[in-house]
C-alpha cells in the first residue's frame, strides 16, 4: 500500500514525500481512510509507530482549500511533543496554504497571543494547560473547532490533565470530529471515551502495552543494590556496546543529577534532561542530542512519552521502571518506524518482583546478558519488604532507601524514616514524645531523634537528665527551701541604710 493509495490530494502527497515518507505504517494505512470519513476514532499502537502522521495527514487533506479559521485542535501532554507535532504538520502542509500554530506552558506568552491575534490559525497543536491560560484571558476562541485530536491520552493521565480535557471538550462544539491516540487504555481513558466519542471506530495494530518487534531486548544482574555498582555496571554495558547515541532512564530526577556527574567525570558526552529543567535548557539539551554534540542523555520518565527523537541506537534503563507500562514507553524511543533499537536493563535484587510484571507484560521471560540471576537470589529478593517507592526496606544495608545515595560506597539511611525492622523495634520502645512521662518508679529515658533513627547517646557528661513535664491534672509539688538563702545570716537593717550618702553626716571620732 501506498499512500497515493489512501487518497490523499497531490499537494500533500508532496509534502509527504519531502518529508521522507515513502510507504504508510500500520497505523497509518488503517486511520488515514477512518478519519476521512469523518469518523470517531480510537488509535492504539505502540510508541513510534506512526500515531503523529496518522491524524496529522488526513486532517491537512481535510482542511484543504477552506476558510481560515481554527478548524483543527491538537493537545498533546508535553511542551517537546507539541513542538515534534507542530515541526511535523509544517513538513506535510508544506505545499498548501494552510498555517499551524502552536502554545504550549513554558514558551513566550505574549509571541503566542500576538500569533494567536495576527496569523489566521487553521490548525492549533496546544498542551491543555495554556490552552485553558488563552481561552480564559479572552485570546482564543474554540467555537469553529471541527476536529479535536487527543494525542498521548494515557500520559496526560499520569501527568493529571484528564480534568482539563474534561473542560475543553465541554467548551468545544458538540458536532466535531474526535480522534484519540494512546499506547494503553486504562479505565480512567475509558470513562473519557465513553464520554465523549460517538460510535468509535478502535484501530489496534498491536497488542495493548507491547513493544516493537524491531527494538532487542536484554537485562543485566547486578547482584549489589549500590548505586555506585550500579553505574559500573552501566559503563561496562556502554562500551561493550556499538553505541551511537542512547538515553539513559532513571526512576528520580535526582538520580538523574547524579548520574550525570558521573559519567562526565569518567570522559562520556552527556547530558540531562528531567522535569526541573526550564525550557531553555531542555531545548538547548534536546537541540545537543539530536545534532550528535551529545552522546548519552541521562534523563527521568518526562523523556519517556511524549518526546520523538530520531535514530535513537540504544536504551539504557538504569532502574527498572515501577509500571510496565513506563517500561515499553521508555524503550519506545528508540526502534522507531522500522529500524533497528537495542534496551539494557539493569536489575537488581530488589527488582524482581517489577521484573515479573515486565515478563507477564511481555509474555515471555527476559533475556539476560552475563551470569543470570539464580533461584535463590529471585526467592530471597522477593522476599525484600518494598516500601512506597518501590525501594527494599528490609536490612539496614540492603536496596537503597527513598532520598539516600551512596557516596564513596558508603550507606546513608532516608531521612523519612526508612529504617530497619530492628531500628523501628527499637524505635517503638521509646516514648512517643520526648518530654513522655517515664513509668512510676523508673528515671526518665533518654529520647532519639527523627523517629528513633539516631543513635542512644543517653544524657550528656555532667548534666542531669531531664525532669518530666507535669502535667495540668497533677499537683504542683512543694516548693524546696533554698539551702543558699538558709545559709545566709540576716543583717540588721537601718534607717541609715536608706539615706542617700550625700545626705549622711560625718561622724567624727575625738582623738
Amino acid at each position: 500500500m501506498t499512500f497515493a493509495s489512501l487518497g490523499l490530494p497531490a499537494p500533500i502527497l508532496k509534502g509527504i514525500r519531502a518529508a521522507g515518507l515513502t510507504e504508510p505504517t500500520a497505523i497509518q494505512s488503517k486511520a488515514i481512510p477512518t478519519i476521512l470519513q469523518g469518523n470517531d476514532l480510537i488509535g492504539q499502537a505502540q510508541s513510534g509507530s506512526g500515531k503523529t502522521g496518522a491524524y496529522v495527514v488526513p486532517i491537512l487533506a481535510r482542511l484543504l482549500d477552506t476558510s481560515r479559521r481554527l478548524r483543527a485542535l491538537i493537545l498533546v501532554p508535553t511542551r517537546e511533543l507539541a513542538q515534534y507535532v507542530e515541526t511535523r504538520t509544517r513538513d506535510y502542509a508544506r505545499y498548501t496554504d494552510i498555517r499551524v500554530g502552536v502554545v504550549f506552558s513554558g514558551g513566550a506568552v505574549q509571541q503566542q497571543e500576538r500569533m494567536l491575534r495576527e496569523d489566521e490559525v487553521d490548525i492549533l497543536v496546544a498542551t491543555p494547560g495554556r490552552l485553558l491560560d488563552h481561552f480564559g484571558r479572552g485570546k482564543i476562541l474554540l467555537t469553529g473547532v471541527e476536529i479535536l485530536v487527543i494525542d498521548e491520552a494515557d500520559r496526560m493521565l499520569d501527568m493529571g490533565f484528564i480534568p482539563d480535557i474534561e473542560r475543553i471538550c465541554k467548551l468545544l462544539p458538540t458536532r466535531r470530529q474526535t480522534l484519540f491516540f494512546s499506547a494503553t487504555m486504562p479505565p480512567e481513558i475509558q470513562r473519557l471515551v465513553d464520554s465523549f466519542l460517538k460510535d468509535p471506530v478502535r484501530i489496534e495494530v498491536a497488542r495493548p502495552a507491547t513493544t516493537a518487534a524491531t527494538i532487542t531486548q536484554r537485562f543485566r544482574y547486578c547482584p549489589s543494590t549500590e548505586d555506585w555498582e550500579k553505574r559500573e555496571v552501566l559503563r561496562e554495558l556502554i562500551r561493550s556496546e556499538n553505541v551511537k547515541n542512547a538515553i539513559i532512564f532513571c526512576n528520580r530526577k535526582r538520580d538523574v543529577a547524579i548520574l550525570l556527574k558521573s559519567l562526565q567525570k569518567h570522559g562520556f558526552n552527556a547530558g540531562a534532561l528531567h522535569g526541573d529543567m526550564d525550557q531553555m535548557s531542555r531545548m538547548a539539551t534536546l537541540d545537543a542530542f539530536r545534532e550528535g554534540r551529545i552522546t548519552l542523555l541521562a534523563a527521568s520518565d518526562v523523556a519517556a512519552r511524549g518526546l520523538d527523537i530520531p535514530d535513537v541506537s540504544h536504551i539504557f534503563n538504569f532502574d527498572v521502571p515501577w509500571q510496565s507500562d513506563d517500561y515499553v514507553h521508555r524503550i519506545g524511543r528508540t526502534g522507531r518506524a522500522g529500524k533497528e533499537g537495542r534496551s539494557l536493563t539493569i536489575v537488581t535484587p530488589d527488582d524482581f518482583k517489577l521484573l515479573k510484571d515486565i515478563e507477564r507484560m511481555l509474555g515471555a521471560a527476559v533475556t539476560w546478558i552475563g551470569e543470570a540471576p539464580s533461584e535463590e537470589d529471585i526467592a530471597s529478593g522477593s522476599k525484600r519488604r518494598r516500601g512506597r517507592f518501590g525501594r527494599a526496606s528490609s536490612g539496614r544495608h540492603e536496596g537503597r532507601s527513598n532520598g539516600a545515595h551512596a557516596r564513596n560506597g558508603a550507606h546513608r539511611p532516608a531521612r523519612n524514616g526508612a529504617a530497619s525492622r530492628p531500628r523501628r523495634e527499637a524505635a517503638a520502645e521509646q516514648p512517643s514524645h520526648p518530654r513522655a512521662r517515664a513509668p512510676e518508679g523508673e528515671a526518665p529515658r533518654p529520647t532519639q531523634r527523627n523517629g528513633g533513627a539516631g543513635k542512644d547517646r543517653g544524657p550528656r557528661p555532667q548534666q542531669q537528665a531531664r525532669q518530666p513535664k507535669r502535667q495540668p491534672w497533677e499537683p504542683r509539688p512543694p516548693r524546696q527551701p533554698d539551702r543558699h538563702r538558709e545559709d545566709r545570716t540576716p543583717s540588721p537593717v537601718g534607717l541609715g541604710d536608706h539615706v542617700p550618702a550625700f545626705l549622711r553626716k560625718t561622724t567624727r571620732t575625738a582623738n
